[in-house]
């Protein structure tokens, strides 16, 4: 019987075949030795011998040597098996073996060491390590899982592996698994503690590059008496150097208002958790100057090159500037972060800017032969009046302009419909974006007005086929402006983008004629924006107004324009009806199901009405139309509403901004409102 069972013990795989080679080798000396006696006797006679003894030999290598190499294959496979356990034990990486639910089965000398909590028990390691947990577990033998974990002050990267072990219940007798459960879970665990912190060194030592500049440089110095002068500026200085040496950074004077710094990225946290403390410190410098100097702060860091910083650095200066300066912008390759902000910019009472973005605007016109003007989308009255303000600039100069214009609000209409009426303006005076773009090609000449994001203009698709992009616009710049402009004139202090126009229009032709009817668009849009000369409004305002009421602007025409019908202003009662104080300073109110042609309108107008509320700080009202959400919101001055409202996507001014929603669950939207309205309050130390 034992010999028997002796018999049944066989080779396989490929050491089998490998043994047999010899038999498949004499089987072919066979086979030849057959055809060489065919053609010689004597030859094949020899070789048959030869044959012969090579056979014997094989037979008694293969007969009396296969029990020894069995032996030999035996104990190699023991000492083997052995080896390779005693290296999996004595691994340098930690290293052990979990059942499907996560409990430690099995575990080498480093996760011993490592994790000296198991060595008395076998507990699951989800809980003392939750990341690793079954969620995680990889479901497929093939597939791979990676983590970064910790562990007592240790970083790891884990590695899981599902190990199948079919058969194993049938040959373990002290572990019964179901068969379609017979796996395990490898875990490894490769320290990266040090490597960590030597990359995080090496990350915190790269130079931020970054720009300052005195926003308002002229206009204080002017404030104060000439002795004065050169001390306000010194503790200006002051302010500046102190406050980047506290981060041991260096600060080099350009010039008189602009400063160039650098320092290591590890300050950078704490100054965003300072929230640029710089901004406000310069604003308590007061020797008699009437007027606080506001600084803006532009920092840029690339990991890759430092020209790269710097390069970000100028962009975010850009954007600081653009915003309406008070604020410091951070640019790196993941995105721009924004901080401060929260006071509105001074009027400049110099037009040297407008005279100089009027003579470069000539220029453009001069050299295109198709002009198309365009605002944003769903127009209203300042964008409107923009472009036709626009329209008479390149008329004056001889020139062919034509207006995208695709929604038209109602209150838009009745001019509209002024302008369509009047057989002195051309039949294509309007177009649709989609004949704008029929016919424009690489040089036209686009003029954006009133909006600086593309996506929200009438026609972004115009924006890609010419080169040569004019922008003006009033409101302050946001990541996604239209970065192609050859010209940029954002002024955010003004009113509306109908005062930049009005002055413009001022310089760009002498002794320009306006009809009555644009002259009175201009001043609609003057009027809207400004909610009849009470927010926004300086001393260039009421300039820009006088020189349109001298070019024949109708007050009455206007006034009866802005006029509501009965059924919107019922809704926008209806709006302030249903409104609701959160946090007892914010009034948000609700426009669903209003049965008129621009609720968005209703919407604006009630938010600008709730801030004679006493008390409410802001006002954020949603109406509906078509499939999405708008959201108004206004503010008066405590609240920067901009930056609320660009945390939903959206934009505009310090005390007057906007966003969209793309779905129309009103109860969804108040609360992402509110979710958002709490974390400006949590980062402003509100709440």
């Amino acid at each position: 019987m034992a010999e028997k069972e002796k018999q049944q013990v066989k080779l396989k795989g490929q050491l089998k075949y490998y043994l047999q080679m010899p038999m498949v080798m004499t089987v072919l000396l066979v086979l030849m030795n057959i055809w060489i006696y065919q053609i010689d006797r004597k030859a094949g006679t020899l070789m048959f011998i030869l044959l012969a003894v090579y056979a014997g030999i094989v037979v008694a290598l293969y007969v009396y040597s296969k029990s020894a190499v069995m032996k030999d294959l035996i104990e190699f496979a023991a000492q083997y098996g052995i080896v390779q356990n005693t290296l999996l034990k004595e691994l340098s990486i930690a290293y052990a073996i979990l059942l499907e639910d996560g409990k430690v089965v099995w575990m080498n000398d480093c996760f011993q060491e490592s994790f000296g909590v198991f060595q008395q028990q076998k507990l699951y390691l989800s809980k003392y390590i939750p990341q690793l947990n079954r969620g995680v577990f990889p479901k497929d033998v093939d597939e791979r899982t990676q983590i970064e974990v910790s562990y007592e002050g240790r970083e790891y990267i884990a590695e899981l592996r599902r190990v199948w072990a079919e058969g194993f219940s049938d040959t373990e007798k002290l572990l019964q698994m179901p068969s379609e459960k017979e796996y395990f879970i490898a875990v490894s665990l490769r320290d990266v503690t040090d490597m960590n912190r030597y990359i995080r060194q090496n990350e915190e030592q790269r130079l931020v590059a970054g720009l300052i500049y005195i926003d308002n440089y002229d206009e204080v110095v002017v404030s104060v008496e000439e002795v004065r002068q050169s001390l306000l500026v010194a503790l200006v200085d002051r302010r500046i150097n102190q406050y980047i040496a506290r981060i041991d950074g260096i600060v080099k004077k350009m010039e008189n208002d602009k400063y160039f710094v650098i320092f290591q990225k590890k300050y950078l946290e704490g100054l965003e958790d300072d929230r640029f403390s710089l901004l406000e410190d310069v604003k308590s410098v007061n020797i008699g100057n009437r007027i606080p100097a506001t600084l803006s702060i532009g920092l840029g860091f690339s990991e890759t090159a430092y020209a790269q910083s710097n390069d970000y650095a100028r962009v975010a200066i850009d954007l600081a500037l653009g915003r309406g300066g008070d604020q410091a912008v951070i640019k790196d390759r993941t995105g721009t972060t924004y901080y401060g902000g929260k006071r509105e910019q001074t009027a400049k009472n110099t037009r040297v800017k407008a005279r100089v973005k009027a003579e470069a605007l000539r220029e453009f016109i001069t050299v295109k032969d198709k002009i198309f003007v365009m605002g944003h989308k769903m127009a209203d009255m300042d964008s409107f009046g923009a472009a036709i303000g626009i329209y008479r600039a390149v008329a004056a100069l001889e020139k062919t302009a034509h207006i995208v214009i695709d929604e038209i609000s109602t209150t838009v209409r009745p001019l509209y419909d002024s302008f369509l009426k009047d057989i002195s303006y051309p039949r294509d005076f309007f177009l649709k974006p989609e004949e704008a773009v029929d016919l424009a090609d690489e040089n036209s000449l686009v003029i954006v007005v009133d909006i600086n994001r593309p996506y929200m203009t009438e026609c972004p698709e115009l924006l890609k086929k010419t080169e040569t992009i004019v922008v003006l616009d009033h409101h302050r710049q946001s990541s996604d402006h239209i970065e192609n402009a050859l010209l940029s004139y954002i002024e955010p202090y003004a009113s509306s983008t109908c005062e930049m126009v009005a002055e413009v229009l001022q310089y760009i032709v002498d002794d320009v004629n306006i009809p009555s009817i644009e002259a009175s668009s201009m001043y609609a849009g003057i009027t809207i924006d400004t909610n009849n000369f009470l927010n926004k409004t300086g001393v260039r305002t009421f300039e820009a107004a006088a020189f349109l009421r001298r070019s024949g602007a109708d007050i009455t025409l206007v006034r009866k324009l802005l006029r509501d019908d009965m059924e919107a202003y019922r809704a926008k009662a209806a709006i302030i009806s249903g409104a609701s104080v959160y946090k007892g300073m914010f009034a948000l109110a609700m426009g669903e199901d209003l049965s008129i042609e621009s609720p968005t309108i209703a919407g604006a107008q009630a938010a600008n009405e709730l801030l004679d509320i006493n008390g409410i700080k802001a006002s954020f009202v949603l109406t509906e139309h078509n499939g999405k959400i708008y959201v108004s919101a206004r503010s008066i001055d405590e609240v920067n509403v901009q930056y609320l409202m660009e945390k939903l996507g959206g934009g505009g001014h310090l005390n007057a901004a906007g966003a969209q929603f793309d779905h129309t669950d009103m109860e969804r939207a108040m609360e992402e409102l509110k979710e958002k309205i709490d974390e400006y309050l949590q980062e402003e130390g509100d709440e």
